[in-house]
C-alpha cells in the first residue's frame, strides 16, 4: 500500500540530525573509534540510594497495575524541593503534574491549550520539541530570534505588535539546550509583564536547572511575583538525578493549564511505573550531594573541553550552566553542517550543526559534555592533529 506523509509530519526538521547519526554509523562501520559528543545524554549513573528505592518497589507485584494517577508522595516532594531550592510553595495536587519526561509534557501541553492556527512563539535556535509540538497540534509558528548580542534572551518588545497580539504561547528555556545561556536578573519579571499585556501563557522548560557551574545558581520563572497565574514550568530528573532513561518528569504552575494537560494526558497514557515515581521521590527527598557531585564533574569536563579548544585557537566561550558549549564555526566552512561533517571525518569527532536547532543557529555547532575528562582531552588532541582548524588562514 502507498501512502504519502502527512503535511504535519514533512514540517518537522529532523534531517540534519538523521544526516550525522548517518555519517556517525558509517564512521562506526569502518572499525573507527568515534568520540560521540552530540546526544545529551547523562552518562553518570543515578546515586545508589535512587536505584534501591526503584529495587524494592519493582520487588512490590502490587506496583504493576495501571498507575492512573501520579503517587500523592511524588506529587509532594516535588512540591517540597520547589520549596527548598526555591522558596515557592506549591499546591501538590492541583499544581504538580507527573510527566513521562518532559518533552512529552511540552509535546503535548500544546494540544491542551491551542487550536489548529493559533500563533507559538519558539526560541531560534532551540531544542526541537518546541517547534514539534506546536506543529503537530496545528498551530502556527512565530521564531523569536536569540542572539549572542541580547545574550541569547529574546527581544519581545521587537516583535511585530500584530504578532504580539495573536500569541498564544510563548517558549522559553533557560538555563538553554542548545545555547547554554543563563537569564540575567529582571527578565522573568518582563516576561510576566509581556504575558499580562497580551494574554499569552509562558511555558519554560528549565531542565537544566541544576547543571549549573562556578557557584551560579539558576533561578527559576515561578519565583516571579505573578509568574503562577500566567504559566508553567517544566523540570525533569533525566539531568539532575541522572535518570534520562527512566522518563520522569513534572510540569509545575497554573492549576488551570496542569488542568487541560492533565485531560490530555488521561486519554494518551496510563502514567507513571510506580517503581520509578518511588526512585524520583528518593531523589528528590533524599540526599543531595550526588547534584553538587554531578555538576563539579561536568564542571570539570567543560574546563578540559573548552580550555583545551581555546589553547588550539578555536574562540569556544565557557558555558555557566548545561551539559553543551555553543561554539561558533571556525571560518573556512560553508555551514555548520559542513564543518561537522569533516570533524566526524577528520577528527572521529561528533558534534550537532546548529542549523539542527533554527536557521538563527547555522554558524556554531553544540557539544555535549557526555564523556570522561580523559576522553574529551583526546577530543582536543584529534582535533588539534587533525588540523581542520588550520583553514583559518586559508
Amino acid at each position: 500500500m502507498s501512502m504519502s506523509k502527512p503535511q504535519r509530519l514533512q514540517k518537522l526538521a529532523a534531517a540534519v540530525f538523521t544526516t550525522m547519526d548517518e555519517a556517525r554509523k558509517r564512521k562506526l562501520a569502518t572499525g573507527a573509534d568515534v568520540i560521540n559528543l552530540s546526544i545529551g545524554s547523562p552518562d553518570l549513573p543515578p546515586a545508589p540510594h535512587i536505584t534501591e528505592a526503584m529495587a524494592q518497589a519493582i520487588r512490590d507485584p502490587g506496583n504493576y497495575g495501571y498507575p492512573m494517577r501520579d503517587l500523592p508522595a511524588f506529587r509532594e516532594a516535588v512540591a517540597g524541593w520547589y520549596q527548598r531550592r526555591f522558596g515557592v510553595t506549591l499546591h501538590p495536587d492541583s499544581e504538580v503534574l507527573g510527566l513521562t519526561g518532559s518533552q512529552e509534557g511540552l509535546a503535548h501541553i500544546t494540544q491542551a491549550i491551542t487550536d489548529p492556527g493559533d500563533l507559538v512563539l519558539v526560541p531560534d535556535p532551540g531544542y526541537p520539541i518546541y517547534t514539534a509540538g506546536p506543529v503537530l497540534a496545528g498551530a502556527e509558528l512565530h521564531p523569536v530570534p536569540l542572539k549572542a548580542e541580547h545574550g541569547y534572551l529574546p527581544d519581545l518588545e521587537a516583535l511585530p505588535e500584530n504578532i504580539k497580539q495573536r500569541a498564544r504561547l510563548l517558549v522559553l528555556n533557560y538555563p538553554s539546550n542548545p545555547l547554554a545561556a543563563v537569564v540575567r536578573p529582571g527578565f522573568f519579571e518582563q516576561v510576566v509583564a509581556f504575558a499580562r499585556r497580551y494574554g499569552t501563557v509562558i511555558l519554560h522548560d528549565a531542565a537544566y536547572s541544576e547543571l549549573s557551574f562556578d557557584g551560579y545558581r539558576p533561578p527559576s520563572f515561578l519565583e516571579t511575583p505573578g509568574a503562577m497565574e500566567v504559566g508553567l514550568e517544566f523540570n525533569s530528573l533525566s539531568k539532575t538525578y541522572n535518570l534520562a532513561g527512566a522518563r520522569i518528569a513534572y510540569a509545575v504552575g497554573n492549576a488551570r493549564l496542569l488542568g487541560l494537560l492533565a485531560e490530555v494526558k488521561a486519554h494518551l497514557d496510563y502514567g507513571l511505573f510506580r517503581p520509578i515515581q518511588a526512585a524520583a521521590i528518593a531523589a528528590l527527598t533524599g540526599p543531595q550531594q550526588c547534584v553538587a557531585d554531578m555538576a563539579a564533574t561536568y564542571q570539570r569536563r567543560r574546563d578540559v573541553l573548552v580550555d583545551g579548544l581555546n589553547r588550539l585557537g578555536w574562540a569556544v566561550p565557557k558555558p555557566r550552566a548545561t551539559m553543551f558549549c555553543w561554539a561558533p564555526v571556525p571560518p573556512g566552512f560553508e555551514s555548520s553542517l559542513a564543518f561537522a561533517m569533516e570533524l566526524l571525518e577528520q577528527a572521529g569527532v561528533t558534534v550537532v550543526p546548529g542549523s539542527g536547532f533554527g536557521a538563527m543557529g547555522e554558524g556554531h555547532v553544540r557539544i555535549a559534555l557526555v564523556q570522561s575528562e580523559a576522553r574529551l582531552a583526546e577530543a582536543v588532541e584529534r582535533i588539534a592533529r587533525s588540523g581542520i582548524l588550520d583553514r583559518r588562514a586559508a
